[in-house]
Parts: structure tokens; C-alpha cells; sequence
């Protein structure tokens, strides 16, 4: 992990604080003792502090106005901030009177929200870590990607199926039932199980709130939970203009990892070929989309398109300025372009990718066809999408 420098950059100005969301074991903490070497740093996974501030957060402020301008120059450092929300109060009243900085790390803002705690008015940037992306791998390998995962510790072991199962079901889960998210546990875990195999796929609440034993009100409620704690995104689709043929209202769920997605649905992927590897290599370049729009602070929207009679497109960026297919074969044919032809004649994106495991580039009409090495090469130089 030391050894792996991350593409996140949190530049702090004198005087601003923020916030680093994302899911455990992304490496916050180590980006924070790499970034921050000399930061004092408060970790609230520790019981002993977690129960000591929970019941008197002033002890905070008394101990920071006891530290020396030596210290307090650099940001104070608050990790699992959202275990103890009472706690932003007193860190509201430091920014504001003593002009002290803070970076606030935690794997979840839903639970300060529903706390109504003080998430600080604007007072801190917010930052978001994701699971490692390719440019940060010295020779990114795809099956063990797609098999393990980005998840630093997962994707460096080679053990590597007993750490997830054990991610999955003592953290994932347990990360929802002890924030008190949810209060009927078998049906969500349940949910959680069915979730990996409607992965990446039109999202039919009635199918699953079947299997869980709830009603679809309560589902959608679920996944609005593992979007808000950051372990999956909803993908919306695309609709810049009304047309009856075109699909406006299902979305498409994707979690943050592909790893986790594979562990859920106990998948192995031996080889570069067949369905299961074209549906992971799809999430595995979600991943990479997604990481580079936040990294790169470019906001952009991600959606699909899709018609009533089936033919889509998996991810539109922006307004459609970049349409991208992922086909997971080491040769596209001339019918598998039939859905970005479409697309293209309906909107005339800036740029139509079909991205796969062919060994070139190569061109075909309007259509460029990309290895997918090539493609996140382009991604990240910022020739795709800026």
C-alpha cells in the first residue's frame, strides 16, 4: 500500500477544511498519513477515544487549544468522523474562532444527515476515494481486476476470495446494521444477496422486492442506503429529449467495486471471454469512469441510453458529447456497432467508443473502436472527456 501513490490530491489553502468520504479499506487513512505526515490525527475506530469524546466533545477543543502553532499549522485530522457527529459542533466553533483546519475522513455522511448533525455550511471542500484506478498500477492486470478487485488490500493479496467474503459480510453489511440504517436485518441481507445478480442491469424493484419478502417502496429505500454510505451509484438514464421509444425511468445500479459485485454473486473469471467477464469488464470501466469524473473535479453526468425494443448504449457522458460501448471480445463485429450507429444518428455525440480487448485501434464510419488499455490511457490524459 506505501508504495502505490494515489491520483487524489487534496490541496488544502490556508484557512479551508474538508471532508474525505469513501468506503473502508480505499486507503484514506493511509493517503492521510502519506499526504499529512505531521497532522495530529484522532481515530474514532478506537473505543477508548470514541467513548471518551462521545460523551464530553469539548475535551476536543480544550486539547487543541493546549497544542502549540507548530502543531495546529497543519490540518488536525479526524478519522470515522461519523461514529461521534456531535463532535462537528466543536469543530465548527475551531474553524471559526481559532482558524484551525480540519480533513474530516469517514466512510459515510448519511448517518450525519439523518442526525441533522452540522456538516459545516460550506466551510469544507468535500473529497471522495475510490478503490485504486489504473493509472496508479505500474501493470494493471485485468483479470485479477476483475477477480479481486480494486480494493487496495484485495487487489495486492493473493488469498484474495476469503478477504472479500469477509469484506462482504462483516463490513458491508454490519457497516448498515450498526449505523442503524435499517431495522429489519434479514430482509436487507437478503436484498444485499440480490442485488449482485441484477448488477449493472435495468433495475426492476417489484422482481426483487419479491425475493426479499418487502415492498417496493422499501427497496428503493435500500438502495438509496448503499448509495448514501458510497458503496454503489445509481446510473440514470439518458434523456435529453422526449421520445416514446426511448427509456426514461429504470435505472441501472453498479456497486463500487467490482470485486465485492463478484464475491456477492460468487463469481471466477478464468478468462478474457463469455458473459461473465463482458459484465464485469462493463463495471470494471464504470469504475474507471466514475474515478476519473470525480478526481478530475469535472462533474459531468453518466447515463445510458436505452430503447424500448433493447438496443443501448452503456455509458453517456455529459449531455451525449461521449457515447461508450464496452464490448468484452477481442473482435467487434459490424452488428454489435447497430446500437451506436443509432445513437449517432439520434444525437451526433462529439465522440462514439466502442471499447473492447481488440489488439488496435481502428475506425469504422463515425465509430471509433479502442483497446481497452488505449481507451483508459486516453481517459486519464484527458483526451475523452475534459
Amino acid at each position: 500500500m506505501t508504495n502505490i501513490e494515489r491520483i487524489l490530491n487534496i490541496d488544502l489553502p490556508p484557512g479551508q477544511s474538508a471532508f474525505l468520504w469513501g468506503p473502508r479499506k480505499t486507503g484514506k487513512s493511509t493517503y492521510m498519513k502519506m499526504k499529512f505526515p505531521h497532522s495530529l490525527v484522532y481515530d474514532f475506530l478506537k473505543t477508548d477515544l470514541f467513548l471518551e469524546i462521545s460523551k464530553k466533545p469539548f475535551l476536543l477543543r480544550e486539547r487543541l487549544l493546549a497544542k502549540g502553532d507548530d502543531v495546529l499549522n497543519y490540518p488536525v485530522i479526524l478519522d470515522e468522523v461519523q461514529k461521534v457527529p456531535q463532535i462537528l459542533d466543536e469543530v465548527h466553533w475551531l474553524i471559526e474562532n481559532k482558524g484551525i483546519r480540519f480533513i474530516l475522513c469517514g466512510s459515510s455522511a448519511r448517518k450525519l444527515k439523518r442526525g441533522k448533525a452540522n456538516l459545516l455550511g460550506g466551510r469544507a471542500w468535500r473529497y471522495e476515494m475510490f478503490p485504486l484506478v489504473t493509472p496508479e498500477l505500474d501493470h494493471p492486470d485485468l483479470l485479477r481486476a476483475l477477480n479481486h478487485g480494486m480494493i487496495p488490500i484485495h487487489y495486492l493479496q493473493d488469498n484474495y476470495q476469503k478477504a472479500l467474503i469477509a469484506y462482504c459480510q462483516d463490513y458491508l453489511k454490519e457497516e448498515v446494521f450498526n449505523e442503524g440504517l435499517t431495522r429489519n436485518i434479514p430482509a436487507f441481507s437478503r436484498f444485499f444477496d440480490a442485488i449482485g445478480y441484477s448488477h449493472g442491469e435495468l433495475t426492476n424493484y417489484s422482481n426483487i422486492a419479491r425475493e426479499c419478502g418487502v415492498d417496493s417502496k422499501t427497496v428503493k429505500e435500500y438502495y438509496q442506503i448503499l448509495v448514501d454510505t458510497l458503496l454503489g451509484t445509481m446510473v440514470e438514464p439518458f434523456k435529453r429529449r422526449q421520445n416514446r421509444q426511448i427509456i426514461t425511468k429504470a435505472s441501472k445500479f453498479y456497486l463500487f467495486d467490482v470485486g465485492v459485485a463478484g464475491s456477492i454473486t460468487k463469481r471466477k473469471i478464468e478468462e478474457e471471454k463469455g458473459e461473465l467477464f463482458g459484465k464485469a469488464f462493463e463495471h470494471f470501466i464504470f469504475m474507471e469512469i466514475a474515478a476519473y469524473n470525480s478526481y478530475k473535479e469535472l462533474h459531468y453526468d453518466i447515463n445510458f441510453w436505452r430503447t424500448k425494443s433493447g438496443i443501448e448504449v452503456d455509458f453517456i457522458l455529459g449531455r451525449g458529447e461521449v457515447a461508450i460501448e464496452v464490448k468484452g471480445t477481442s473482435y467487434v463485429r459490424k452488428k454489435d456497432l447497430l446500437p451506436m450507429t443509432a445513437f449517432i444518428e439520434e444525437y451526433s455525440p462529439r465522440k462514439a467508443l466502442v471499447v473492447c480487448n481488440e489488439r488496435e485501434k481502428r475506425i469504422h464510419g463515425r465509430i471509433e473502436i479502442v483497446p481497452y488499455l488505449d481507451f483508459l490511457s486516453d481517459l486519464w490524459e484527458g483526451k475523452i472527456i475534459y
